[in-house]
């Protein structure tokens, strides 16, 4: 995998994935970078620049196909949940350990977009590390 520089001036390293699910900050993050990255995969796709938002209720269900939600307190809304996968996926970006290219490959390659997220939500999780 291609290594990236990070130009962060802020802390983003975190103990375990239950902190990293909770991280508002990260989510705040991974909103705008999921979206890019569903972005950019929707315009390879069609061959021509197209900008979207990923629904939330999209990326609650993929967080429970991806085994996640066990990581999770038992009443959470979906706005809550989608939060959580949007941390997860920055998270893994900004620890080196899934690529944008790769992200972005991710989701080109499969029709349904919870299918998608689901698959790059697998692949973040079993991917990062922690101390």
């Amino acid at each position: 995998m291609k290594e990236h520089k990070i130009a962060c001036s802020f802390s983003w390293r975190r103990r375990g994935l239950n902190e990293v699910l909770a991280d508002r900050g990260l989510s705040s993050l991974g909103d705008s970078y999921i979206n890019f990255v569903y972005s950019v995969a929707l315009s390879n796709k069609k061959g021509a620049p197209e900008g979207t938002k990923v629904k939330g209720s999209i990326l609650a269900e993929a967080l429970r196909k991806a085994g996640l939600r066990e990581y999770l307190p038992s009443r959470m809304s979906r706005h809550s949940l989608a939060d959580a996968a949007e941390a997860l996926a920055v998270y893994a970006w900004l620890d080196n350990r899934l690529g944008l290219d790769e992200a972005v490959n991710i989701i080109r390659k499969i029709r349904d977009p919870v299918d998608a997220l689901t698959r790059l939500l697998v692949a973040a999780k079993e991917r990062v590390t922690f101390p």
